[in-house]
Parts: C-alpha cells; structure tokens; sequence
C-alpha cells in the first residue's frame, strides 16, 4: 500500500509541475489550445497572473516531492496529508469557478491519496 500511495503522491506533483510549467512558460502559446473558452486577445495580458498560479502549482509539487524523502514516517504523513488537502481544496474551488474537469484532473487523484494515506 505504500508504495502505490508513493506512486500516487508523485504522479500528482508530475501534474502540478506540468500545470506550473504550462502557465509560467506556455500560457500564450498552448494555452489557446487548452482553453477554447478563454479569449485569445487575454492571454498577453494575463501572462503575469497565470504564472503567478503557475509558481503556486511548482510550490504544490515541491511540497509533494519532499513528503516522499522525508525519512520520519510520521511527519511524512503529516507533510504529504498538508499537500494533498491544498491540492484538493484547489481542485475543489477550480471545479467551482473555472472548469468542472479540474474536480477530475486534480481533486479525485488528491483525495484517492488521501484515502490511501490514512488507511496505510
């Protein structure tokens, strides 16, 4: 159980270094792409903003990364359960305000975690 929790954890701070790589340095090029939505004359003028999010989902990954070398299995729990509310919480309140599929991409993988962290 361990190590899928390990496998889990990681994989989420993979998709959070992504999404702080997307809008720190992709924002304007793929970002059209990825939100249809959104319109295109915007994302010039918001480089700034979404890398700023960007910088918060590298925090979010780091954080993830470091549970995991954590040698005192107490506090990493304790460091991994901090990240993964913050990952939840965020994905939560994206699905409310900017898109449903970050409950999905974001939310579920952060709360399957966890659950396996506090059954293992």
């Amino acid at each position: 159980m361990a190590i899928a929790t390990s496998i889990l954890i990681l994989l989420i701070a993979a998709l959070h270094l992504y999404i702080m790589w997307f809008e720190m340095f992709a924002w304007e090029s793929r970002g059209p792409k990825v939100f249809r939505s959104f319109p295109k004359d915007l994302f010039g003028p918001t480089k700034t903003m979404a890398a700023n999010q960007g910088l918060y989902n590298g925090f979010l990954a780091v954080g993830l990364v470091w549970s995991r070398l954590i040698l005192d299995a107490e506090w990493s729990h304790n460091v991994a359960m901090f990240f993964l509310i913050c990952v939840l919480v965020a994905g939560i309140y994206g699905a409310m305000t900017a898109s449903r599929r970050i409950l999905f991409v974001q939310a579920v993988p952060a709360a399957l975690a966890i659950g396996l962290l506090l059954v293992g």
